[in-house]
């Protein structure tokens, strides 16, 4: 096991100074509205309010990283920016090994599940330049995802969208014959069924006491986005034994695990498909701690010729 000894935003996160409000204003005047006195005599936002986390996630996209026309339809996911980029931080630590941070369109990285919001494709090519693939199982989710790149016509280059038409599979559909990535990121599923995500919205909703009749998540989420048979460890399963048939062909497989107690079934499945380099990288952002895990069956030469030759896209 691999990561930073203490828990914490990434250094180079650029959310880990906290929210300066003032500039996020004047980077989005709308936010003005959901302001609110924090009990420490500072400004916060209602963060159940849903209107309220896509205008700061609005305001944050357009300061931080220059995104324009940021928007999703109601109902989708709409996630916590600071934790997305922190993933983003530590692939491009796990994809330089020890060496220079990579950066540039040259490093192309393949987002499962790229979802209505797009995060990592904007943050990720923003910071390091890198290309994305964003394959969405949803079509709602890839419409929405496109109007956002159409508000940004710079990125339009860099981040192309992929419908899978097959709710099973991960990479097969995906990736293209002879198509190579340097690495995947995904955000899998959590829960088992609607049933068993709508149950913890409304745990989730009482302890704040708003009352199980408004547990609509305050990040949203459309179905796919939220649940699959077999919840997070089904999926993980999933997508490490179909990631044994793009061993050549994808450099770093890496994936969010949202419960600690999924990784001991998620390295006993990567030990089966023979995956020889296992490793966990644990997260935090505040209290919540997170991590994900990232596997490769190349050697440590073999991933060192892979930085040296880039492969065809």
């Amino acid at each position: 096991m691999t990561g930073p000894a203490k828990p914490g935003l990434h250094p180079r996160n650029r959310h880990a100074g906290g929210y300066d409000f003032r500039r996020l204003t004047e980077a989005c005047p709308e936010l003005t509205a959901f302001l609110r006195r924090a009990p420490h005599g500072g400004w916060t936002v209602d963060f159940a309010d849903p209107a309220a986390v896509k205008a700061l996630n609005r305001a944050l996209l357009a300061k931080a990283y220059g995104i324009r026309g940021w928007d999703i339809p109601a109902g989708y996911l709409c996630p916590p920016i600071p934790g997305r980029a922190d993933y983003l931080h530590h692939l491009a630590d796990l994809l330089a090994e020890g060496g220079a941070l990579p950066r540039g369109p040259a490093i192309r990285a393949l987002d499962v599940g790229v979802g209505a919001n797009a995060i990592y494709p904007l943050v990720g090519h923003r910071e390091y330049g890198w290309s994305f693939v964003g394959s969405d199982v949803e079509a709602g989710a890839l419409a929405s995802a496109e109007r956002i790149l159409a508000a940004n016509p710079d990125l339009r280059s860099a981040v192309v969208l992929r419908r899978q038409g097959n709710p099973r599979a991960i990479f097969e559909g995906v990736v293209e014959p002879g198509e190579r990535f340097d690495l995947t990121l995904c955000n899998p599923p959590f829960h088992a069924s609607a049933r068993e995500a709508r149950e913890a919205s409304q745990r989730k909703w009482r302890k704040l006491g708003r009352g199980a009749a408004g547990a609509a998540r305050n990040f949203g989420g459309q179905g796919a986005e939220l649940w699959c048979d077999g919840g997070e460890a089904g999926f993980l399963a999933r997508m490490a034994e179909e990631s044994a048939a793009f061993a050549e062909r994808i450099l770093w497989f890496t994936a969010l695990v949202s419960s600690s107690a999924n990784l001991p079934a998620v390295q006993r499945a990567l030990r089966r498909v023979g995956a020889p380099e296992i490793r966990v990288v644990p997260m935090a952002q505040g209290q919540k701690q997170s991590r994900f895990v990232a596997w490769s069956f190349l050697s440590p030469d073999a991933r060192e010729a892979w930085r040296r030759s880039p492969g065809p896209g």
